[in-house]
């Protein structure tokens, strides 16, 4: 999805959501864009429902532009994080 604004506003970049199972439990990762008003990268991690872990990044900490920064650089950030969770949890360094 490309990053859109309506009246100036940019829209919140859509998510990643994936499973992975580790040693027979499968947890699930999502990871969202809270858009530039709020502008955070937020993903968590379940397992049965329940939030094991949370992690919210500013997009300042790794965005140069910040909340200026476009759809395609929010979105490369957000898949990076995902993978970084989703390697952590694989290496078993994460839970």
């Amino acid at each position: 999805m490309q990053n859109s604004c309506l009246g100036g506003l940019k829209l919140v970049e859509k998510g990643f959501n994936s499973d992975i199972s580790v040693s027979g439990l499968t947890y699930h990762v999502q990871t969202e864009d809270w858009g530039s008003v709020n502008p955070f990268l937020v993903s968590q991690v379940f397992y049965n429902g329940a939030v094991l872990k949370s992690i919210k990044t500013a997009y300042s900490d790794v965005l140069p532009k910040g909340p200026d920064s476009d759809g395609k650089s929010i979105r490369l950030a957000m898949r990076l994080q995902h993978q970084k969770i989703l390697d952590l949890i694989a290496s078993g360094q994460f839970l």
